[in-house]
């Protein structure tokens, strides 16, 4: 089988075939990046008009470098959310046109599934396993059953782990994008030099909090009579050093759960865009190997958003027979557990 998958659901545009051998054949993305730096973010109608300019150049990319055509396509497949509604809508119009004209399936697919299942393409990882979901709209754990199985075990009473980088490199004087600098930054930091407060230390669950932990960093910031870059740097590391501790003690909550409830352990998967940031990667895998999980999380390319992601959760469903009425309407929120 091969699967064309459109993913347009914020400020990239991508656009991958998969086939059922878990290759790649062909994926081209297009960044909106530096549309959106004047405004230190991400503009909606910005984005929706860039996905429209974007589509048309990237299908021809991706046939080209696949040496396929529509009709070798078995079914097409768009992000039908979570996400920037104008940049959703842009997507499943393409692909339910494409499924109309070669009279092929079309699959709305969740996003966050997306995420969810990427390991299984990239490491062919068994169900079921952990999942810690990071990116700039999402922080959850997540008990992946099966496929369209999803059980949250814990979520953000608030911001996400990736806006939460993105504010604190705003105070720090980073541009956008500021999670990748505000990585960069911490690796000239020294370690306990400042120190944060923990989110949450009295609650003894799995879910996540990160307003107070933003407000802190400011409050540090501005408590700093020189702000220099070696200062900047000692924020930046505890910040991040802060962030580690507190997502791999509720991750190591996360997996004596999932060890109840299924008996023994099995994968941890860090996906999203903050699943890049390769420190927290090292301290996530550090608790997943001390509570006998194996960690696996994809490819850096791989983790933030992508057409390859979307395609292959487009094949999962394919193979179950699981496809879309070409009435599904895109929809800017769409709880994973809800599917």
């Amino acid at each position: 089988m091969n699967i064309l998958g459109i993913e347009s659901s914020c400020d990239d545009t991508s656009i991958a075939i998969v086939n059922d051998k878990r290759q790649i054949l062909a994926h081209a993305t297009l960044s909106q990046t530096k549309a959106h730096i004047p405004y230190g973010g991400v503009v909606p109608e910005i984005a929706a008009r860039a996905h429209g300019e974007a589509l048309e150049p990237l299908l021809q990319s991706v046939l080209q470098q696949s040496g396929l055509t529509f009709n070798d396509m078995d079914a097409f497949v768009a992000t039908a959310g979570p996400g920037l509604i104008g940049g959703v809508m842009v997507g499943t119009v393409a692909a339910k046109t494409l499924a109309a004209a070669f009279n092929k399936p079309y699959i709305g697919i969740n996003h966050l599934e997306g995420h969810a299942l990427t390991v299984r393409l990239t490491d062919q990882v068994p169900f079921p396993y952990l999942l810690l979901l990071v990116s700039g709209g999402h922080t959850q754990l997540i008990c992946v059953e099966d496929l369209g199985v999803y059980s949250v075990l814990g979520t953000t009473h608030d911001d996400a782990v990736g806006e939460a980088f993105d504010k604190t490199a705003k105070v720090l004087g980073l541009g956008y994008p500021g999670g990748p600098q505000l990585e960069t930054l911490a690796r000239l930091g020294n370690p306990g030099i400042f120190i944060l407060p923990q989110p949450l230390q009295r609650d003894p669950g799995c879910h996540f909090s990160f307003s107070g932990l933003k407000t802190a960093v400011k409050r540090l910031v501005d408590q700093q009579p020189d702000l220099n870059d070696q200062t900047r740097a000692d924020i930046a590391r505890c910040f991040q050093d802060t962030v580690a501790t507190f997502l791999s003690s509720r991750s190591e909550r996360a997996m004596k759960l999932f060890k109840d409830r299924f008996g023994k352990a099995a994968h941890f998967v860090c996906a999203g865009g903050v699943a890049s940031n390769l420190s927290l990667r090292q301290a996530l895998e550090q608790t997943a190997q001390k509570e006998g999980f194996t960690f696996c999380a994809p490819p850096l390319h791989l983790c933030t958003d992508n057409g390859a992601m979307i395609a292959w959760a487009g094949l999962e469903r394919l193979q179950r027979g699981l496809v879309s009425d070409l009435t599904l309407k895109p929809r800017p929120r769409w709880p994973l557990n809800a599917i």
